[in-house]
């Protein structure tokens, strides 16, 4: 396959300053792969780092190209890529696009989505992202696209896998669950698909937007709840009690046994979605949060103890999740393709991050996810 002798890539040099700059195109050491990246979607750490210029700890310190959720096709394969490895040039292909250092006890223990030494792209101190034409990657860190799965797919396995990771790889969800979903974004959304996909009886989806909740429904939610208001002088915990109470006797819902709430997924980080959970879920559930909110929130202690609730943080995905998301994606059980709402050319990708980050277009038509093609 005859390699362009470019790489245009869309780089952030700080708050609200993008540009295209020419950077080299990737040198392959040991068993990476060279790339072509094809679709890249927008995922809401790509508009926070746009708007911020950190998430946390992860702080834009130098010029740094943005985008994670890709997939491409292979051009050239790294001189240690093993000849059984599975994987050739002009394959079709989906970026996980963090790897971690391989031997440390995270990484031997099955958990290298928390190797301290991660690289992920787009995410300081890694300053190479998918939004280029190139992009290189350890050979195991791509997964071969079937023929009924397309590249918009494939960049979507992304957060389809982080659904995956917050509620079979640590929620541990079961057949005939009831599952409670706050937030209707990309995420939250994903996070319904994938309940539906694994067997949930019943998906409640809760956000404070009407549209997303109607979205939601006709997508994969069974169920969808709008949050009473807040009283004035409430307190955030008495409203999460009293919201909590008003989705269950909205849609009947048990406060224990057959029928209750066995797990909830934050998708939202809000404080009173949090707590509504919490007080929601029936005693021995668990609770995922997966949503980044504040660093420091109230949790109803006593509600914890009480009814020994699971608390789980989910980050990112790990051993496994890739793989079962594209399972699920291949076999027709959860379908991406309502979810791309906009798509733009790689020239225009400041125009996506804007639209993205309003949230709806010019005619009003609420943004899920916006795919940016491959610079061409």
């Amino acid at each position: 396959m005859t390699l362009k002798n470019d790489n245009p890539s869309f780089v952030l040099h700080g708050v609200h300053n993008t540009q295209f700059d020419e950077r080299p195109i990737p040198e392959l050491e040991g068993d990476e792969v060279l790339v072509a990246i094809a679709k890249t979607g927008i995922c809401g750490s790509d508009v926070h780092y746009l708007q911020h210029g950190k998430i946390g700890h992860f702080v834009v310190e130098e010029p740094m190209c943005l985008g994670h959720e890709s997939a491409g096709t292979i051009v050239k394969l790294g001189p240690k890529v093993p000849a059984d490895a599975g994987v050739a040039v002009g394959d079709r292909v989906a970026l996980e696009p963090g790897h971690g250092c391989r031997t440390c006890v995270q990484c031997k223990g099955g958990h290298y989505e928390l190797c301290p030494k991660m690289t992920f792209a787009a995410t300081p101190p890694f300053i190479y992202g998918t939004l280029c034409r190139y992009f290189k990657i350890p050979f195991d860190y791509v997964y071969k696209l079937p023929e009924n799965v397309t590249f918009e797919d494939g960049a979507l396995l992304e957060p389809l896998t982080v659904s995956v990771h917050a509620l079979y790889n640590l929620g541990g969800i079961r057949g005939n669950d009831t599952v409670l979903i706050f937030g209707a974004g990309p995420v939250g959304l994903l996070c319904m698909a994938t309940a539906k996909a694994l067997g949930a009886r019943r998906v409640i989806a809760v956000d404070i937007q009407k549209d997303r909740l109607e979205f939601a429904k006709q997508y994969a939610a069974s169920d969808v709840f709008l949050p009473p208001p807040k009283n004035e002088g409430e307190d955030n915990e008495a409203y999460s009690e009293r919201f909590a109470s008003a989705l269950r006797a909205e849609l009947k819902v048990p406060a224990s046994g057959p029928g209750s709430i066995d797990l909830v997924v934050d998708a939202t980080g809000a404080p009173v979605c949090i707590g509504a959970g919490l007080h929601a879920l029936r005693p021995s559930g668990t609770f995922v949060q997966v949503g980044m909110g504040p660093s420091t929130v109230p949790i109803p202690m006593f509600i914890v103890v009480a009814k020994q609730l699971k608390i789980i943080g989910s980050f990112r995905y790990g051993e496994g999740d890739y793989q079962t998301a594209l399972s699920l994606v291949e076999r027709g059980l959860v379908d991406l393709k309502p979810l791309v709402t906009h798509r733009y050319k790689f020239e225009d990708a400041l125009d996506a991050f804007k639209l993205t980050q309003a949230g709806k277009d010019a005619d009003g038509k609420a943004v899920i996810k916006v795919i940016i093609d491959g610079p061409q």
